[in-house]
């Protein structure tokens, strides 16, 4: 009995270890960060999605969660951003990253800014917009503001 009893003990700590990934990394070097989505960004003709949030934020890791269950919203990812998530804590706040993209924190956590293939920033999206009833993200909310800030729907060519 006591074998099973610390065989399901192990289990279970392993699972809740295993969840535990975190999304946001204080430590690190943002500005480099940042800077290594626009080279890729660049040579894969894709716009770079940030995530600004924390750790902490239930609502950020709602959204993560929404990105990984639901394929539609995951191939639009895949195929449009380079995706990177910005930290914002009490451990580090990158505050000079936030003031050069227009103190976005603003509009609470999470806050996702839309920069094109040369780092520029395009759009800034308040993610309350694309809730539900307070109890998630709409998926088609979601599916159309990703869609409306690709590459493609700001292709030049799509409007002549």
């Amino acid at each position: 009995m006591k074998i099973k009893l610390l065989a399901l003990v192990i289990f279970i700590v392993s699972i809740v270890y295993s969840q535990d990934k975190k999304l946001y990394n204080p430590n690190d070097n943002a500005h480099q960060k940042i800077d290594s989505c626009i080279s890729k960004a660049k040579k894969e003709n894709k716009f770079i999605l940030l995530q600004i949030g924390g750790n902490w934020c239930i609502w950020c890791i709602r959204f993560e969660n929404l990105t990984q269950k639901s394929d539609v919203i995951k191939n639009i990812l895949m195929n449009n951003f380079i995706v990177y998530h910005l930290n914002y804590s009490k451990e580090n706040k990158n505050e000079s990253i936030l003031a050069s993209l227009g103190f976005p924190q603003r509009f609470g956590f999470p806050v996702f800014v839309i920069l094109n293939e040369n780092g520029e920033r395009i759009h800034t999206q308040q993610s309350d917009f694309l809730e539900e009833n307070n109890s998630g993200y709409d998926i088609k909310k979601v599916e159309n503001f990703l869609n409306n800030w690709s590459p493609k729907a700001l292709d030049p060519k799509l409007y002549k």
